[in-house]
C-alpha cells in the first residue's frame, strides 16, 4: 500500500481521507461521502436477515398470516439504540468489541464473552450451511457438491486482502434481495392487510404459547449478539473516525430500515401464498417453503425464494465468520487481523476464518449429524448472551476515560436501559421455553415482565452514572480519539457496578450450566 493511500477509508463506492480538516459541505459532497462511509451498517444489518431469519419469518407467514407483521417495526429503535453505541465505540477507541471488553470491564468479563461469541457464531455458522444445503437442494444440487464450493468461494471473497473488494462482493450479494419484487408480485401480497397488520397487533387465532414464542424468536434472530462484535470491528478495520460518525449512523438507520423491510415481505410472501392452505403448526422447513411456493403460488416463486435463501446464507455466513475472527484477534495484541492484510501478512486471522468454514461445512455434511439440535443450541444461547451483551454496551459507550465527548447522553441510556431490561425478559422466556417445551410460556412472560420495573429501577442510575472524572478536551470534538489503553485508568468499580456485573455473572452461570445439561439431555435421549 503506498503512503499516499495509507490514510484513506476506501468504500464500495469511494474513497475519503481518513482524517480531513472541517465539514463537507455541498449536496454532491456529502452524498459521495456517504457512499464511500456506507457499508458496514447495512452489512450487519442484511447479514442478520441470514438462514435463521429468512426461516423464522417464512414461519411467521406461514403459520400466522400478516398478524405478526407488527413485531417488525418495534425492533427499528432497539436496533439503532444497539448498533449506534457500538459505531461510537469502534471509531472513537479504534479497538474491537472483545479487545475493549477486556480492556475497559475485566479481562475475566472479556475472555467469557469472546468464549461465548465464538461457539454461538460457530453452530450460527452450522446454520447458514445448512440454508445453503436446502437451498440448492431444491435446485437438485448435493449438499456434498454445494457446501464445499460454498466454503471456498467465502474464503476467496474474503482472503483478498483488500477491505473495499470485500464490501464490493457484499454489496453485490445485499444487491440480490431485489428478487423479493417478483416474489411479493408473483405471491399476490395483500399491501392493504400488509400496512395494516404493521401497525395494528394481533395473533392469528389469539394469544398462544407457540405465537408469543415466534414473536420472541423474531426479536431473537434479528437483534443478535454477533451484529456487536462484527459492527465495531469492521468500523475499525475500515478506519472510520469520529469525523465520519454521523455518515455512519446514517449507514446503520438504512441497515435497520432495510433489514424490518426485507423480513416483512418475506412474512407477506409465505402470508399471502401458504397461510390460506395450512394452520398455526404448518411449517416444516425453509425446503419446504420453497416447494409449498412453487405449488401454490406458481412457477418460478419456489425458485426465487431458493435464491433468497442462498443468498441470505452466504452474507450471513460470511459476516459471522469475520466477525468470529475478529473476536480471536481481540484476544491478542499481537494478532495480526484486517480485510486490508494479505494471507501472507495476518495468516493467523485468515486460518481462523477459513477453518471456521471448514469445519462447520463438514459438521453438515457428516451423516446424522444433530443439525436439529444445533439449531436449538443457537436460539437459545442467543437468548442467554443477549441481556450481558447489552449491557457490556451500555457499561463501555458511558466509560468517560475511552469515550470522553462521545459517551451517552442521558437520554440515550434511559431508552438503553429501558430496552436492555425488555431484551432481558424476552431472552429469558426464549431461551428457557426453548430448553423446556413444558413451561407455560404466558405465565412465565407475565412472572418475568413483573421483574421489567425493578430492573429499570436498579439500572437506570446504573447506567446514568458516567464512569471517569470530568475532563475539560483540548482538541475539538471530531478529532479526539481514545488514548492509549496504557495510559487510562480502569473504571472505578462502584457498588452499583459490582452488583450489576455480579448478577449478570450469576446469571451467566447458571443459565449456561440449564444449556448445557439439557443439550445433553436432548442429545443422549
Amino acid at each position: 500500500m503506498s503512503e499516499a493511500t495509507k490514510d484513506q477509508i476506501k468504500g464500495a463506492f469511494g474513497t475519503v481521507k481518513e482524517y480531513e480538516p472541517g465539514t463537507r459541505r455541498g449536496a454532491r459532497a456529502r452524498f459521495l461521502t456517504l457512499m464511500a462511509i456506507i457499508g458496514p451498517g447495512l452489512i450487519v444489518m442484511v447479514g442478520d436477515n441470514d438462514a435463521g431469519g429468512v426461516a423464522t419469518y417464512a414461519q411467521a407467514g406461514q403459520n400466522f398470516g400478516y398478524t405478526l407483521l407488527w413485531t417488525l417495526p418495534l425492533l427499528i429503535p432497539v436496533l439503532i439504540v444497539n448498533q449506534e453505541m457500538v459505531v461510537r465505540l469502534g471509531a472513537v477507541t479504534g479497538i474491537g468489541h472483545g479487545r475493549l471488553i477486556r480492556e475497559r470491564i475485566g479481562r475475566r468479563w472479556g475472555n467469557v464473552a469472546i468464549g461465548s461469541i465464538l461457539l454461538l457464531n460457530f453452530l450460527i455458522i452450522i446454520t447458514e450451511f445448512i440454508g445453503i444445503s436446502l437451498s440448492m437442494e431444491y435446485f437438485g444440487v448435493s449438499p456434498y457438491v454445494s457446501v464445499p464450493i460454498a466454503v471456498v468461494a467465502l474464503f476467496a471473497v474474503t482472503a483478498t486482502g483488500s477491505f473495499q473488494r470485500w464490501e464490493r462482493f457484499m454489496m453485490l450479494f445485499i444487491a440480490v434481495n431485489v428478487v423479493m419484487i417478483p416474489l411479493v408480485i408473483h405471491a399476490h401480497v395483500a399491501t392493504h392487510a400488509l400496512f395494516r397488520d404493521m401497525v395494528v397487533p394481533g395473533i392469528r387465532g389469539g394469544t398462544s404459547s407457540a405465537g408469543v414464542l415466534l414473536i420472541i424468536s423474531i426479536i431473537g434472530t434479528t437483534v443478535a449478539p454477533w451484529q456487536l462484535y462484527f459492527q465495531q470491528s469492521n468500523i475499525v478495520d475500515k478506519k472510520i473516525s469520529p469525523r465520519w460518525l454521523n455518515y455512519e449512523r446514517i449507514d446503520t438507520i438504512l441497515g435497520s430500515f432495510v433489514v424490518v423491510i426485507v423480513a416483512a415481505l418475506l412474512m407477506g410472501i409465505t402470508a399471502a401464498a401458504l397461510s390460506p392452505h395450512g394452520g398455526t403448526n404448518s411449517y416444516v422447513s425453509a425446503l419446504t417453503v420453497a416447494r409449498g411456493l412453487t405449488k401454490f403460488a406458481g412457477h418460478g416463486t419456489g425458485d426465487l425464494f431458493a435464491i433468497m435463501l442462498l443468498n441470505a446464507s452466504i452474507i450471513g455466513a460470511a459476516a459471522v465468520t469475520l466477525a468470529s475472527s475478529y473476536a480471536v484477534g481481540d484476544i491478542s495484541n499481537r494478532f495480526n487481523q484486517g480485510l486490508n492484510t494479505t494471507l501472507r501478512e495476518a495468516k493467523a486471522f485468515y486460518s481462523v476464518f477459513g477453518g471456521l468454514l471448514v469445519v462447520a461445512g463438514v459438521v453438515v455434511l457428516l451423516p446424522h449429524a444433530p443439525l436439529g439440535l444445533i439449531t436449538l443450541a443457537v436460539q437459545a444461547m442467543c437468548g442467554l448472551m443477549l441481556p450481558s451483551t447489552s449491557i457490556y454496551v451500555l457499561l463501555m459507550a458511558n466509560d468517560r476515560g475511552a469515550l470522553g465527548p462521545w459517551v451517552n447522553s442521558r437520554w440515550l441510556n434511559a431508552v438503553a436501559v429501558v430496552i436492555i431490561a425488555i431484551l432481558i425478559v424476552l431472552s429469558v422466556t426464549m431461551m428457557v421455553s426453548t430448553l423446556f417445551t413444558s413451561v407455560d410460556v404466558l405465565a412465565m412472560l407475565e412472572w418475568l415482565s413483573a421483574i421489567v420495573g425493578l430492573g429499570v429501577a436498579i439500572g437506570l442510575p446504573i447506567g446514568l452514572h458516567r464512569q471517569g472524572p470530568s475532563v475539560n478536551y483540548d482538541v475539538e470534538r471530531l478529532d479526539w480519539r481514545m488514548p492509549r489503553l496504557a495510559l487510562l485508568e480502569r473504571p472505578k468499580r462502584s457498588r452499583a457496578r459490582r452488583i450489576l456485573l455480579a448478577a449478570n455473572g450469576t446469571y451467566l452461570v447458571v443459565a449456561g450450566t440449564l444449556l448445557v445439561v439439557r443439550i445433553i439431555q436432548l442429545a443422549t435421549s
